[in-house]
């Protein structure tokens, strides 16, 4: 399995403004196939960055969740509100205890 957590942080005052855009995107995902486990989350010590959480069966259903339309038109929105690079970590997937 592949595990991601991607931080996104965006500009002050605007998490709640891409919202809308979040929420679409979570719509679409919950459509794909090979996505396990999917969430955001806003960071206690850092509101207006977001952290997505995500779980795929392989390399294939990671691949296909970043060609989906709802990806790309999530990402071309938050293009234009971040405050910086987003970090996004890919990890194999080791032991889990569900």
């Amino acid at each position: 399995m592949i595990s991601v957590v991607a931080k996104i942080p965006l500009k002050e005052g605007k998490a709640q403004e891409i919202m809308e855009s979040v929420k679409t995107l979570m719509a679409g995902v919950a459509k794909e196939e090979g996505t396990l486990f999917y969430t955001v989350s806003a960071d206690r010590k850092a509101p207006d960055t977001l952290v997505f959480m995500e779980r795929y069966a392989d390399k294939a259903a990671f691949k296909a969740h970043s060609e989906t339309p709802h990806f790309n038109e999530f990402m071309g929105k938050v293009m234009g509100v971040l405050e910086g690079a987003p970090e996004i970590s890919v990890l194999n997937e080791i032991l889990s205890a569900k």
